[in-house]
């Protein structure tokens, strides 16, 4: 994925928090901080403008930079996401358990977390995720995406969807058990003058349709930057 989009673009890949070999800390996990990380490492790479590319929890950090740094956003490619997570009693609840589930994780050994990762997540994905991204997930840390599952429940933009003002790409994954279909096109519609496609795929597409994935993520950021260039003309 990221050697074909090195194809077209400098691509700066990060781990966020908690996530592959992304920043550990015992403070709360907050999306708001994922998005003040990316604009840190711009800031120390001399990288004054980007189009954040936010592929589910990542399009709340997407969102989450143009609405703290936005001087540094040229546009928006958000994929397989969401402007708000938790509508019903019942999926707040959920969430709301991850909570619980984080803080006890903190204290949960780590033999025993890997062995949670290894029977309820990886043996079911070995078929259709590669080597090299079954390695990330071996990486995480559950407190934290635990913590990480509790923030994006919390997490709504549908207040300020409208003042976006930087072109918007998003890719919509039609077969999503994880974000329903009917949230993206949420978001999508909330945007002022965004761009769609979609893909008949489900949540794991960026894995398991690799290739499809990584063309219609160029052509999201193709467009995104002829219609900055037009705004600007």
């Amino acid at each position: 994925m990221y050697s074909t989009l090195a194809e077209h673009f400098r691509v700066i890949a990060m781990d966020h928090r908690g996530h592959g070999r992304g920043i550990r800390t015992f403070a709360p996990f907050r999306l708001a901080d994922c998005a003040d990380d990316a604009a840190s490492l711009l800031n120390e790479l001399g990288i004054n403008k980007a189009i954040p590319v936010g592929y589910s929890m990542g399009g709340p950090v997407a969102l989450l930079m143009w609405r703290r740094h936005r001087d540094m956003v040229n546009g928006l490619m958000l994929c397989a996401t969401a402007g708000s997570f938790s509508h019903s009693r019942g999926e707040r609840m959920a969430f709301l358990g991850l909570t619980g589930l984080g803080a006890l994780a903190r204290f949960t050994p780590s033999s025993a977390r890997v062995f949670l990762t290894e029977r309820l997540f990886l043996r079911r994905k070995t078929g259709k995720w590669g080597p090299w991204a079954i390695s990330q997930v071996e990486l995480h840390d559950w407190r934290m995406v635990l913590e990480a599952g509790h923030a994006i429940g919390a997490f709504t933009s549908l207040e300020w969807l409208k003042e976006i003002d930087v072109p918007t790409s998003h890719i919509i994954t039609l077969r999503d058990p994880v974000i329903p279909v009917k949230r993206q096109l949420a978001l999508f519609s909330g945007i002022t003058n965004a761009h769609a496609v979609r893909i008949d795929a489900e949540h794991d597409a960026i894995v398991a349709q690799a290739p499809q994935m990584a063309q219609m993520i160029i052509n999201g950021v193709h467009s995104i930057i002829e219609r900055s260039d037009s705004a600007t003309a």
